[in-house]
């Protein structure tokens, strides 16, 4: 591949087509891609948005989903620079697909799943809301087209299955939604067949494009660059996924747990199904019993939460073997949303495969993308073949800190943090009231019991001075800062009054900051839930004995955070959090053996750092 010309000014040649591997001289004068430290440029010639080119199509994929004998087309909209039909110019592609883009389902009484029961027991039939579908042709999003294409992009978005005028049925994480964003990458290719029509036979070439690929998209649109990377399609280059959902176990339950994700009390699997499924209207009946009602309905087993072949199919941590693309992810740190595991977990892996891979995270909620700059980087060398040094790269992780503004990272040489190293911590009795959390273990510190009520809200019990529903054990207020980073580990030794209960781990800052200019990243450092009769094993229960004891490990969120001196470690140990797992009838009481309770939290220097940060 050869290498572009890197200038300020614009440049006289033609982009070399890449799949080809050959350079084209043409006259002077005609608009192509331009290029300084690094990143595409705007360039005038592409940046008037009325002189882009706009066609929408149908692509065929390798599926029916939708039951009537014919293979699905996803319906494809492009944007595209005026110069790839009047000077032959070919271009890479910016790729986004989502299930949003025709509407979703309204918000109805009764849509989620009834949380008011014991656990175990199966909720009542919800209602199900019907999409009514938006949008206009030729154009389905906007959303990349006024970034990327001023730079000598060509952006494409596509619908998925089910949804909008792409055909097929929604599954929520199967196996059709990696299949159709291979089949658009796959045409634009050459591989696959476009039609000007969903079920005409007039074709439609991708004869201006290069074939090479980046995709992009935030929360359920940043899911989907990873399951179409996870098929290993050639073509998709790069992918930078922001607050995606790698996995919808680890969205709708915790550890066996069924734990709604944050903002969703009672959403699911099934739930999600409905918001997005605004597909083919003549089609909905079949996708519904299909999808919806037989495989939703049978896999899904709210009354255990237990872990499945129907879960590990959408779980993308599973499919990663044929991955080839380029990873740069992006997360928050406090996204009880999609949860900051969700990214970890892929990053971890790629890493583990050999794949260029960075992580972006900052400290805010749901979504976030990284610095257009950093994405510009990403897309320009692996899209164009800019020499710009993102894969020499030393630093891996790149994290905005507490009080920085989110496009402004600090880099790490990786995440988590090199130098840190897990201390063990361990508990003493009073934490009905403020027992202590040390990294010294005493000889014998006993048992402790709080009893369940969902009625009360987490920040209520970390606040309380004392309180029968809550066990807090807490370090020795800070003299110095302390940085924390990577994946705290929790083993609590427990016995339940009842064969079932929740179990919810916080870990906090205290004091606890109500007043004004409180911000994200105080109060709640990071928190994880598990379901004791899952202390064995994540596929299969057991109902829990009366007086017997479980050891039930499990980890907590990953986090990067610096706790700022003046503070406290918290770790507090509850039953239902009235904020994400289920509403038992309050009264199950949890008896904590103190003594077989351990807290591991990787810090930044280890045990010495903490030792100093106690020291004024």
């Amino acid at each position: 591949m050869k290498k572009l010309i890197q200038s300020s000014f614009l440049l006289s040649f033609l982009l070399i087509p890449l799949f080809e591997g050959n350079a084209q001289t043409i006259a002077k004068d005609k608009a192509v891609p331009v290029f300084e430290n690094g990143e595409a440029q705007i360039v005038p010639e592409f940046k008037d948005a009325d002189k882009w080119i706009r066609e929408d199509l149908w692509v065929e994929t390798t599926f029916d989903t939708d039951g009537d004998g014919k293979l699905d087309r996803m319906y494809v909209d492009v944007t595209r620079p005026l110069q790839t039909e009047s000077e032959g110019l070919k271009l890479p592609v910016i790729y986004e697909s989502s299930p949003y883009y025709s509407g979703v389902a309204p918000d109805v009484e009764g849509g989620f799943w009834d949380v008011n029961h014991e656990l175990g027991e199966t909720a009542k039939e919800r209602v199900h809301a019907e999409v009514v579908r938006t949008g206009k042709r030729p154009i389905i999003s906007k959303s990349q087209t006024a970034t990327w294409v001023p730079r000598g992009f060509i952006v494409v978005h596509s619908c998925s299955p089910g949804t909008g005028l792409s055909q097929g049925s929604p599954t929520v994480g199967g196996e059709n939604e990696s299949l159709a964003p291979k089949a658009v990458i796959d045409w634009l290719n050459g591989r696959a067949k476009g039609y000007t029509s969903p079920d005409g036979n007039e074709e439609v070439k991708a004869y201006w494009t290069t074939g090479k690929v980046g995709m992009t998209g935030t929360s359920y649109n940043g899911t989907i660059p990873l399951a179409a990377a996870t098929t290993g399609v050639e073509g998709l280059e790069v992918i930078i996924p922001v607050a995606p959902n790698t996995s919808y176990y680890h969205y709708y339950r915790s550890n066996g747990l069924v734990r709604s994700p944050g903002g969703y009390l009672g959403e699911d699997v099934d739930v999600l199904y409905d918001f997005i499924h605004s597909g083919d209207e003549s089609k909905r009946a079949y996708s519904n019993k299909t999808i919806r009602d037989t495989e939703m309905k049978n896999g899904m087993d709210r009354a255990t939460g237990d872990y499945n072949d129907f879960w590990a199919g959408r779980d993308y941590l599973n499919h990663m073997e044929t991955m080839k693309a380029a990873l740069l992810m992006s997360h928050g740190f406090n996204d009880w949303n999609v949860m900051p595991e969700h990214s970890y977990r892929i990053y971890k892996k790629a890493k583990e495969m050999g794949l260029e891979t960075a992580i972006y995270y900052h400290q805010y909620g749901h979504g976030g993308q990284p610095p257009l700059s950093m994405m510009n980087k990403w897309f320009t060398h692996y899209l164009f073949g800019i020499d710009n040094g993102i894969e020499k790269e030393k630093n891996k992780a790149f994290i905005v800190r507490e009080n920085d503004k989110i496009g402004e990272p600090t880099a790490y040489v990786d995440f988590p943090n090199p130098e840190a190293k897990s201390v063990p911590f361990y508990l003493t009795k009073d934490g009905l009231k403020t027992g202590k959390l040390l990294p010294i273990k005493s000889k014998k510190e006993g048992k402790e019991t709080l009893v369940d009520d969902y009625t009360i809200k987490g920040d209520e019990l970390a606040k309380a001075e004392s309180s029968e529903h809550r066990l807090l054990y807490v370090t020795p207020t800070l003299q110095n800062d302390l940085h924390i980073s990577g994946v705290p580990r929790v083993t609590v030794k427990l016995s339940s009054s009842k064969p079932a209960a929740n179990l919810s781990v916080w870990l906090v800052s205290l004091p606890w900051n109500d007043g004004k200019g409180t911000k994200i990243t105080d109060n709640i450092i990071t928190r994880g839930w598990a379901d004791p009769q899952n202390h064995s094993s994540i596929r299969k229960g057991e109902p829990l004995q009366k007086g017997k004891f479980y050891e039930v490990s499990f980890d907590l969120m990953p986090d990067d955070q610096i706790i700022k001196k003046g503070q406290q470690i918290g770790l507090m140990i509850f039953s239902s959090d009235n904020e994400f797992t289920l509403h038992p009838k309050p009264g199950t009481e949890l008896t904590i053996d103190l003594d077989g309770t351990t807290l591991s939290l990787p810090i930044v220097g280890g045990l010495d750092a903490f030792t100093k940060a106690l020291k004024e």
